[in-house]
């Protein structure tokens, strides 16, 4: 799925903290089957970026297009059928506690039944088979049928992250997949969501507090900060000092770059949108 932003300005709900997570003037391009990391500070704005993709929240200003569709255009049953294309995995999955792992992955496919079937998913798993399959990519396929409130955090996290790959969007947009996860966790999941998406052309938007992973897993690497656009770079271009400066405020989180980059001159100005990274 191809996206374009241009000037895009938004705010988050009242209910959530508003000043620090609003977006000012955002203008990307991003083109289907790329794989691109968003970093930035904490309340830089990178889910609302990310809820803006997903057609979730509405921009005050400048216009969002989704594979050519200014989704905010549409009737409600056109954007219900537009979301269905994308899936958007929030940092903490939206998993009923009481459900077993099982029903919940299988409601990743709700969009495709009928009502008869999703009524009937609730007491028999209609893709148990798929939901198996997924589980074990990320070594959890013993836990197919417990409940999610027997769960740890972690598995929790890991449970979500298998609800992408039950989808069929050609748009993943997922946020801070590695929060409740170990180093060895961390690493499967990345390789696992890169790989998966790679099979299946899939266009992957993932926000991440691990510049290290960032930089080191994928070809394209976006910047935010005070919900600015502060660069756009492939991410072999984005060195020690460019990060310094993105996490000025926030230096302890900058914990684990150890990239062997060539550090630039600190007066060089950073570039916006140059030299990025596109799939072949």
């Amino acid at each position: 799925m191809n996206l374009d932003l241009k000037k895009i300005v938004a705010k988050p709900p009242s209910n959530q903290r508003e000043a620090s997570f609003s977006l000012k003037d955002i203008s990307l391009d991003i083109q289907s089957g790329e794989h691109l990391a968003i970093i930035g500070p904490s309340g830089s704005g990178k889910t609302t970026l990310l809820q803006v993709i997903a057609a979730a929240l509405k921009p005050i200003s400048g216009e969002l297009n989704l594979d050519g569709i200014n989704p905010w255009e549409l009737s409600v049953g056109q954007l219900q059928e537009l979301r269905s294309k994308l899936f958007y995995a929030p940092q903490i999955p939206p998993l009923p506690p009481r459900q077993r792992v099982v029903t919940t992955l299988s409601a990743s496919r709700l969009t495709s039944m009928s009502l008869a079937q999703s009524l009937l998913n609730l007491v028999y798993p209609q893709h148990a088979k798929d939901a198996l399959s997924a589980l074990d990519l990320f070594d959890l396929k013993e836990k197919i049928w417990e409940r999610v409130d027997h769960l740890s955090g972690g598995e929790r996290q890991r449970v979500g992250l298998a609800r992408v790959l039950m989808s069929s969007a050609k748009l993943w947009l997922v946020d801070e997949p590695l929060s409740a996860l170990d180093p060895k966790r961390s690493k499967q999941a990345i390789k696992t969501l890169i790989t998966e998406a790679n099979k299946r052309g899939a266009t992957l938007i993932v926000t991440l507090h691990q510049v290290e992973v960032a930089t080191g897993e994928f070809p394209r690497v976006i910047g935010l900060k005070d919900g600015s656009l502060e660069f756009d770079l492939a991410a072999k271009l984005v060195t020690k000092n460019i990060l310094h400066e993105l996490y000025a405020d926030r230096e302890d989180e900058l914990n684990g770059f150890t990239s062997a980059q060539v550090i630039i001159d600190k007066n060089l100005e950073v570039p916006k949108t140059s030299n990025i990274c596109r799939p072949q």
